[in-house]
């Protein structure tokens, strides 16, 4: 018995070395080649594909901020770096004297926080990605950072993780991880000396910025780091391309994890992963490089504001119109709201979260996975918008023809051609356009006492 096992343990090692020999053989065929700490290496590495085909995220501003709920998630720097008297005087009337910002921090409650609540409404609302800030600019982490001493979400405040909570709970759901994260910090001494120097020096970064990044992706494991606050300094400063080479190479993410291109002050728009370039950025034409639109709910912020009123929110109607243009040029669509200090998202923004949903469940197919067609508006109109998936074409249109009658010059049609519209049961009546094109026949609406939702989807087989 012991020499048949000893006889089976030599086979075993003779084939364990032959396969060693034989990857060694093939080893350049078989070998990843490794990304390099500078940007014509980084920028060469193709996009994880789930970014593209998921198109419709959920961002969540939440921190510190949240507790004056005024103004804006900018609070601490438009009180304390700006002096502006607006904010000077909101926080004489609300808050003792010499109240400070950091006073703030132990109101940060998160009483009110479910975090599977919080899944289950962005599943509902059709986001197949969530984002939220880890740390803003104010430098407080919504996690146990190991050099954020008494400032983060463990040790004041909440005394709860706040980003490893929601990101079970999002896991659960089948949703996608996202982690903000700023480089800079408004106010941190280290950063200010980094500063001072002509960003000469690197404290901040060596003993602040890297090992929290670091942390970050070892702890959490995220699908995508939403990078921010890179504006002041260049990249030699921030080390990014040397943290980007570790996440491409040697990370637990290296596989699957997406990142932007906020990581110096002239990467917008020209390095990182995907390009965010801007807040609220429409680019116009189609680009050639994969992007992302954030928008916010309150069009005035992205944190909660305890002021805000209905005239300054995004209505239905307009959320739909940025997401269709938005993946019409191929980008994906990064929805805001900002919750409150106990940690409730309030109902209108949860309203505005589930009309979104409800509209992806009848014309998520034009969404989801979609790719830019030939054209992307009919006829340089900002109503009719285009998308498309292998051989069939989708017509979104935002306004409803009066006479029930949609002209579409664009698609050449074919004796194959089949219109279809989501939601709709039945083929659609069609005729060539006098000049070229399609007229398609509508199906009638109903009268009713309220304006008919926006957006709706023709699917179009057999055009070019």
């Amino acid at each position: 018995m012991a020499a048949a096992v000893l006889t089976s343990r030599s086979s075993m090692a003779a084939s364990g070395l032959l396969w060693l020999a034989a990857v060694s053989a093939l080893g350049p065929v078989l070998a990843v080649p490794r990304y390099r700490p500078d940007w014509a290496s980084l920028d060469a590495r193709p996009l994880p594909a789930w970014f593209d085909q998921a198109k419709v995220g959920v961002f969540v501003h939440w921190g510190v901020f949240s507790v004056p709920a005024w103004g804006s998630e900018w609070f601490w720097w438009h009180w304390r770096g700006e002096h502006r008297a607006d904010y000077e005087r909101f926080v004489q009337r609300r808050y003792p004297p010499d109240t400070t910002y950091a006073d703030f921090a132990p109101r940060f409650t998160a009483h009110d926080f479910q975090p599977r609540e919080w899944a289950q409404l962005f599943q509902r609302a059709g986001a197949r990605y969530v984002v939220l800030t880890t740390k803003h600019h104010e430098g407080f982490t919504n996690w146990g950072s190991p050099v954020s001493w008494n400032w983060n979400s463990l040790d004041t405040g909440p005394h709860r993780d706040l980003v490893g909570e929601l990101g079970q709970a999002l896991r659960e759901s089948n949703i996608r991880y996202g982690l903000y994260h700023s480089l800079l910090e408004w106010f941190n001494p280290l950063y200010l000396a980094d500063k001072e120097s002509g960003f000469k020096t690197q404290d901040f970064v060596l003993k602040k910025t890297m090992p929290e990044l670091y942390d970050l992706v070892l702890k959490y494991k995220p699908d995508l780091i939403w990078s921010d606050g890179d504006w002041e300094a260049p990249e030699s400063y921030w080390n990014s391309t040397s943290f980007l080479a570790w996440l491409y190479n040697d990370s637990p993410v290296k596989d699957t994890v997406v990142v932007n291109d906020r990581w110096c002050n002239n990467c917008s728009c020209n390095h990182g992963g995907y390009y965010n370039c801007a807040d609220k950025y429409k680019p116009g034409t189609l680009p050639t490089h994969k992007w992302e639109m954030c928008s916010s709910i309150d069009k005035l912020s992205w944190g909660y504001r305890s002021n805000m009123n209905i005239a300054e929110l995004m209505d239905e109607a307009s959320i739909i119109e940025e997401l269709v243009q938005t993946v019409s040029f191929g980008g994906n669509y990064l929805l805001n709201v900002g919750p409150t200090k106990e940690g409730v998202i309030v109902p209108i923004f949860q309203e505005r979260l589930l009309a979104l949903g409800r509209w992806l469940d009848t014309n998520g197919e034009a969404i989801y996975e979609s790719k830019p067609w030939r054209v992307q508006m009919e006829n340089s109109t900002d109503t009719v918008w285009y998308t498309s998936k292998g051989p069939v074409v989708y017509a979104i249109f935002l306004i409803w023809p009066r006479d029930n009658v949609l002209e579409l010059s664009s698609p050449a049609p074919s004796p194959a051609t089949q219109v279809t519209m989501l939601g709709f049961a039945g083929a659609l009546k069609w005729q060539e356009s006098p000049g070229k094109g399609l007229l398609i026949t509508l199906p009638c609406l109903p009268p009713s006492p309220l304006p008919p939702q926006s957006g709706w989807t023709l699917r179009l087989e057999g055009v070019e």
